[in-house]
């Protein structure tokens, strides 16, 4: 018979635990301005790369769309994400910041570097670094 798996030898369990950790860090600054750290991710993402559709956000993400709509209608509905059809098909969508997503994203990013600092203050500059490095090689293509 195999032996049984331990939480301490899986994967899956360290990577969300560290997650949830992590993102607590976040959402403590972040929520000075209103945002979650899901939230953020996307702001930031449309502040760098406006008129992105939803499957574009959704892979720039690596967020399943249900996910990514469900994130979305919030800050939609809070005025900081706005859509328009898209140019060259009226049934895709096209997602931007609005006025008050910018002034929102430009606060929020202030927030950001705080946790940043917080998170790189606890576990070292270079070790955050590496690690950001190795999580992102997970997901490059």
């Amino acid at each position: 018979m195999s032996k049984l798996p331990s939480h301490d030898d899986c994967n899956c369990f360290a990577l969300r635990q560290a997650a949830r950790y992590v993102t607590q860090i976040y959402e403590r600054h972040l929520g000075e301005v209103g945002l979650t750290a899901a939230q953020f991710t996307i702001v930031a993402k449309l502040a760098r790369r406006p008129g992105l559709t939803m499957m574009e956000l959704a892979e720039t993400m690596v967020m399943e769309r249900t996910t990514l709509v469900r994130a979305l209608k919030p800050l939609q509905r809070d005025g900081l994400v706005v859509s328009e059809s898209s140019e060259h098909d009226g049934r895709t969508y096209q997602f931007s910041l609005s006025k008050a997503g910018k002034e929102t994203f430009e606060q929020a990013a202030i927030a950001w570097r705080a946790a940043q600092d917080e998170f790189e203050t606890k576990f070292g500059r270079s070790r955050a670094k590496a690690l950001r490095a190795e999580l992102f090689n997970l997901t490059a293509e």
